[in-house]
């Protein structure tokens, strides 16, 4: 769960939204992609239930605490650090839980491509891991570094640095969008195309919308509700069909058509049709997420279960939320509080958090009363 998206992430608009709490379906977004305003708190987190001390202490013999609640927020390890609030500031802790770099920023992100972008007095700027900044805050916003650029903006210039703050690319387009796979999507007039790392035109703009490349394919809008992929060349390989529609992974790709979800090959074939239940009192459901480690989430009876990449159901509708498996268990919500099942749907750490989320770098981050720390499996 990303508490700190400070820019609108500018994938296409129907991607998966939060990928990390395994958000149910992929959603077509009336937002333009912008950088938004940094938000007060972690949003979507599940409300704060009080937990006993005598609960606390039972976490040990079964989901292992390893760094104990004890930040008003936090966030998972990403390259070996995570980040931490206490009161009002920011910083980062180890997987012991040391404080390698102290709070002392007011906003700022996981590290990405070696550097973590953080904010001052409103200005942004870039930090390696011992905390020293490699690049002074200067820019009204910073983005994240992916394969080795990120967007920045000073005023109403939007631009690409390189990570010793050069810009490599000055503002042409409109809406920039991350690199992904040596290719970054970008508005010209009103349709989109995408540039290469030098800023040259690769794919000539003639899109509605366009989303990152995953898997050698992105996606792409032609009208308002035809969404299709196209290849690196920008040919056309899966004609616009879809209502909404989710990158490629582990092969597959989660589509919807009406009201029906499906996951396609890369051939557009449809593999796993996904059919909507209608409950006894009249209530109609349906809902999926994209594969990951081998499982997909669905919705079934109104909760969430998973199945392989034939269809079939591996793990019984259970939880109340749906989930994303990760280093081979899932955080899942039964009744009011959170617990991890295994790729079996066995229970491995009961439930008894207030809140958790996926494992990362061994570490998965829950939450105790009003307070976050860490476990390990």
């Amino acid at each position: 769960m990303l508490f700190r998206e400070l820019q609108k992430q500018t994938v296409c608009r129907w991607l998966l939204l939060g990928a990390a709490v395994a958000s149910a379906i992929a959603i077509k977004s009336t937002i333009e992609p912008s950088f938004a305003t940094p938000p007060s708190s972690l949003p979507n987190a599940p409300t704060s239930i009080v937990t006993k001390q005598s609960e606390t202490q039972q976490n040990v013999t079964t989901g292992k605490i390893a760094i104990k609640p004890q930040f008003d927020e936090a966030e998972n390890f990403s390259e070996g650090l995570a980040l931490v609030r206490i009161n009002s500031k920011y910083g980062y802790i180890d997987k012991n839980g040391k404080m390698v770099v102290k709070p002392q920023f007011d906003f700022a992100d996981n590290f990405s491509d070696g550097l973590a972008r953080v904010m001052i007095n409103y200005q942004w700027g870039y930090i390696d891991k011992t905390g020293n900044f490699v690049i002074e805050p200067q820019f009204d916003v910073g983005d994240n570094f992916y394969e080795g650029l990120a967007i920045v903006k000073v005023g109403s210039k939007m631009s690409y640095i390189d990570k010793t703050g050069k810009v490599v690319i000055q503002r042409k387009f409109v809406y920039p969008q991350r690199f992904s796979e040596g290719l970054a999507a970008v508005k010209i007039g009103d349709k989109y195309g995408y540039i290469d790392k030098t800023g040259k035109v690769a794919i000539k703009p003639q899109f509605d919308d366009a989303g990152n490349f995953s898997g050698g394919m992105a996606i792409v809008g032609i009208g308002e509700f035809n969404l299709g992929y196209i290849d690196k060349t920008g040919k056309v390989v899966i004609k616009p069909q879809f209502n909404e529609a989710a990158p490629f992974q582990e092969g597959l790709a989660m589509v919807k058509i009406g009201s029906k979800y499906s996951y396609i090959d890369k051939n557009g074939k449809i593999v796993i049709q996904i059919e909507p239940y209608n409950g006894p009192n009249g209530e109609f459901s349906t809902g999926a997420a994209p594969f990951n480690e081998g499982l997909a989430t669905v919705l079934v009876r109104s909760q969430w279960g998973s199945i392989d990449k034939t269809g079939k159901i591996i793990i019984e509708p259970q939880s109340e939320e749906p989930y994303l498996f990760s280093e081979g268990l899932a955080a899942v919500k039964i009744g009011s509080k959170w617990g991890y099942i295994d790729k079996t749907g066995k229970m491995i750490i009961q439930p008894q958090f207030d809140a958790a989320e996926k494992f990362s770098q061994g570490r998965a981050r829950v939450k105790i009363g009003s307070k976050w720390g860490y476990i390990t499996n």
